[in-house]
């Protein structure tokens, strides 16, 4: 189940606030490693430390590293004052966070009797990165957005270098984590407490979920961890918030199953979804538009939740712009257009609701 090696830190690579990056030797090789300070402590080059090269042995998609598990230079890491709430519970890398809800929180009064999120809207996503195009399109037109991270996919909210740009460029007002997700402005247990946590923190317009880095996905219908979108667009309604499924679209991904509206999608919003949710889709050419809204007949979904369509080509300029660059699976804007314009519909949904404009709803005819 896990592989261990010892290695040697060399040159730093980057560093960012809770995590740096190290050139490492590893068996006379030169290799690289992630340090998450606030779980190993303080290191440095040339220090021994021990590391978990399992998925790099198993060429799997960790961007190239290795993971620094302990310093073997001596030090001690004592633990910080505040909260004990558990995360990544029995295992040796178990952490104490403050969680928003327990006592010694400063949301605690106010969350032991929250229980709605008075019609704020809800973007469910799937891919994280869906998350900087939706948070910049919304930030552009004015709106606090608040970003929860789910434990569907990387832990650590310091592993994304697309958090950092947004929180340090203002594009999103706080961050809440959730599950054994951790590293965010405000720690909650699960998704219901978290967007309740994120209303009680930020105040923002809109929230935004999404797992972090690294989506599992076995090339079955139900082996992937985005089955979790229609757990959250659930949670959304219970706490009387819009839920908003974000679709995965697109015309560029060589797997059939992910052609057009994904199958992702298609499995939550039709098997996964007890509740009733708005689905934007943007304006595509007609041929695509045709099999889009094919899917989405075949699936049900006209029956189960209301569907609306939004222009969006026309933005795709602001994210081709944008000083952080846009990829998904390895694919730029110009590369998979389509994706991008779902993720523009989605928030051009969320601008509408907000300020009271006419929807442009599709019916089954």
């Amino acid at each position: 189940m896990l592989e261990i090696k010892c290695g040697v830190l060399k040159q730093p690579i980057f560093s960012r606030p809770g995590i740096e990056g190290y050139a490492v030797e590893v068996n006379g090789r030169e290799e690289k490693c992630i340090v998450y300070t606030d779980l190993v402590g303080k290191v440095k080059s040339g220090d021994q430390v021990l590391l978990n090269t399992t998925a790099e042995t198993l060429h799997l998609g960790s961007g190239g590293y290795h993971y620094v598990i302990a310093g073997l230079n001596g030090s001690e890491k004592s633990l910080p004052n505040g909260g004990h709430i558990m995360k990544l519970r029995y295992t040796p890398l178990q952490i104490k966070v403050l969680s928003a809800e327990e006592e010694g929180s400063p949301y605690h009064q106010e969350l032991k009797d929250a229980d709605s999120l008075e019609g704020i809207p809800v973007l469910a996503a799937t891919l994280h990165s869906m998350l900087g195009p939706l948070a910049l399109e919304l930030h552009q037109a004015g709106f606090k957005t608040a970003y929860l991270m789910t434990d569907g996919a990387a832990l650590p909210l310091q592993f994304s270098q697309t958090v950092d740009w947004l929180a340090r460029k203002g594009i999103i007002a706080g961050t809440v984590t959730v599950g054994h997700a951790f590293g965010g402005d405000v720690e909650a247990v699960n998704v219901y407490s978290g967007l309740l946590a994120a209303r009680a923190a930020f105040h923002p317009d809109v929230i935004i979920v999404s797992m972090g880095p690294g989506i599992v996905g076995t090339g079955t219908r139900w082996g992937f961890s985005g089955v979790e979108q229609g757990i959250v667009l659930n949670a959304v309604e219970t706490l009387q918030g819009v839920p908003i499924a974000v679709p995965r679209i697109s015309f560029a991904d060589a797997r059939p199953r992910h052609q057009g509206i994904s199958h992702h999608t298609l499995t939550v919003l039709a098997r996964v979804c007890k509740v009733r949710c708005l689905l934007p889709l943007p304006l595509l050419s007609d041929e695509q538009m045709s099999r889009v809204l094919e899917q989405a007949r075949q699936a049900g979904l006209f029956d189960l939740h209301e569907i609306y369509v939004e222009p969006a080509e026309e933005t795709l300029d602001r994210f081709r712009r944008s000083e952080l660059q846009f990829t998904t699976m390895g694919r730029t804007v110009e590369q998979d257009r389509e994706f991008y314009m779902a993720l523009v519909a989605a928030a051009r949904l969320v601008q509408k609701l907000l300020t009271g404009q006419e929807l442009n709803r599709i019916n089954l005819v």
